[in-house]
């Protein structure tokens, strides 16, 4: 493999995923089923059936969070910066490409949807900027040969395409793959580490599906603590993911055959955008209007950067 040009996202390797087809009515069909899953979606469906429904079959929209936002700007500048060659990628460099990754989100929708003050600006900005320099307690970048950033992968999995974007893909010292992905929001506790490293060994599968090789090691950068999750996939961990996600997909086909997504109250409604809709709080999802929704796409291309809390009990992988 050539490390020569990884910001090419996934022509940085060769384009991998084919074109995607619009999700549609399967026969028989009361809603339409989507026409792919990722792992931010896998775990949307598993922590509330309904909010998954309304999030991504009936697309309303989700007001920007400071979460959101802030995890883009990180991930947005510790792309470019690895763009660099490794003798440039120093913090001062790192903080230059946040500021250019600020600059050309000034009138994007996620920042001013936010309706910060200055203060409030300055904050989030601020806060951004610790978790760059906290990077760089983890790792050295000048070490790293990333060989795909933000690379995008789509398999076939029977009559499911499974999508996910990778921050970065690597090649270790040993010439083996690193999956590596950036977490902006808290790190979990030992109790729950196994359950958040189930999305990165989610993008193992795509890469060992797709290009042949299964990788070495996958890893969780939690920048705010900092602390690093890392795992090593085995066959065993592989065959139970594929497992775990067919299970989902059939239960995704089940609720849109039946039109019987159903709330799962918990400690994630304190953020569920779709509270005025659900029953759980006196709402009727009927009453979600309907010009507000849009056509049915791929499940990932909205929320997959983003940090916004999840069931730690939900996992892909069989605990």
């Amino acid at each position: 493999m050539s490390s020569k040009d990884p910001c090419g996202g996934s022509e940085g390797l060769q384009r991998f995923h084919e074109p995607v087809i619009p999700g549609g009515y399967g026969q028989g069909m009361a809603l339409p089923l989507p026409s792919t899953l990722s792992p931010s979606k896998v775990s949307s469906f598993t922590d509330c059936a309904l909010a998954f429904r309304f999030s991504a079959i009936d697309r309303l929209p989700e007001p920007p969070s400071p979460a959101a936002t802030k995890g883009t700007l990180v991930h947005a500048a510790l792309e470019k910066l690895f763009c660099l060659p490794p003798t440039q990628r120093t913090v001062a460099t790192a903080l230059t490409c946040l500021d250019t990754a600020v600059e050309s989100m000034r009138d994007h929708p996620d920042l001013v949807g936010l309706e910060l003050d200055d203060e409030g600006l300055a904050s989030l900005l601020d806060d951004a900027e610790q978790l760059v320099r906290r990077y760089f307690e983890l790792e050295d970048p000048a070490h790293i040969e990333p060989i795909g950033l933000e690379l995008s992968l789509e398999v076939t999995l029977g009559s499911l395409r499974l999508r996910g974007i990778i921050d970065r893909l690597e090649l270790d010292a040993d010439g083996n793959l690193v999956v590596t992905d950036y977490k902006t929001g808290r790190a979990p506790n030992a109790d729950y580490e196994r359950t958040k490293l189930g999305g990165v060994q989610f993008y193992s599968f795509l890469c060992e599906r797709l290009l042949g090789v299964r990788p070495a090691k996958v890893q969780l950068l939690y920048l705010s603590e900092p602390v690093a999750l890392v795992a090593s996939p085995t066959e065993q961990s592989t065959r139970a993911l594929e497992r775990k996600v067919s299970a989902v997909w059939a239960a995704i086909e089940r609720a849109c055959e039946r039109e019987d997504f159903r709330p799962k109250p918990s400690k994630l409604c304190a953020w569920c955008a779709f509270q005025q809709y659900c029953p759980a709080y006196g709402g009727d999802p009927s009453d979600a209007p309907r010009d507000m929704r849009r056509s049915p796409t791929n499940l990932g291309e909205v929320g997959d950067r983003s940090d916004a809390p999840s069931d730690p009990t939900s996992s892909l992988l069989p605990t």
